[in-house]
């Protein structure tokens, strides 16, 4: 009795560590939803470079405005695999985002983002996760340059920047994931961080 109750929780852990892998959850949020939303895991820490905090100071500190003051937008992300119809476009907008549920897992949606010049962007968000860029004609995940983690003595509405370096007039989709129900509503701004004054 005690062998099929030992193979009962195996299979149950077993179970639980399949359908993590199954929903393509990152070892981050995974790592995240079990000890603290505040800890960055070394996983998310490897893939991408610290920002320099003195460059997306000064943008971090005008998006926390918007943050919390708005305007504001509340926006239902297209689930994955669904057309993307919610944008996000707008300058100097908080985008209040709901992510739907995902028929596999947790939940999961994206956003379109078309900037208007080339150059940097900063993507500030109110949780500990950041987000994936995709070329929305081709397909192909765009490289982010770092992350920032925003201190609270520089915004307590935002949490995390990614910067991504864009091209004008491009679609972009915004992809988010989320385990727990917590992370799948946040706020969202978007703002320029350099101009590619190239011709």
């Amino acid at each position: 009795m005690k062998t099929l109750h030992l193979f009962k929780k195996t299979l149950l852990a077993s179970g639980a560590a399949a359908l993590f892998a199954g929903c393509g959850a990152p070892a981050e949020e995974t790592s995240a939803e079990t000890t603290s939303e505040s800890t960055l895991t070394t996983q998310e820490q490897g893939l991408l470079a610290a920002c320099d905090p003195v460059e997306l100071g000064e943008v971090t500190e005008h998006a926390c405005l918007h943050a919390e003051l708005g305007p504001f937008e509340p926006v239902t992300a297209a689930a994955l695999g669904a057309p993307v119809f919610a944008d996000v476009s707008a300058p100097h907008t908080a985008y209040n985002i709901t992510l739907p549920a995902a028929w596999y897992c947790g939940w999961g949606g994206r956003v379109a983002f078309i900037p208007d010049e080339s150059g940097e962007f900063a993507f500030l968000v109110s949780r500990h996760r950041g987000l994936r860029i995709f070329d929305a004609a081709t397909g192909t995940e765009v490289a982010r340059e770092c992350r920032y983690n925003v201190p609270s003595t520089v915004c307590g509405s935002l949490k995390t920047g990614i910067l991504a370096d864009l091209e004008g007039g491009t679609e972009y989709y915004l992809q988010f994931l989320a385990i727990a129900e917590r992370n799948s509503e946040f706020t969202l701004v978007v703002e320029e961080a350099a101009h590619d004054h190239a011709e």
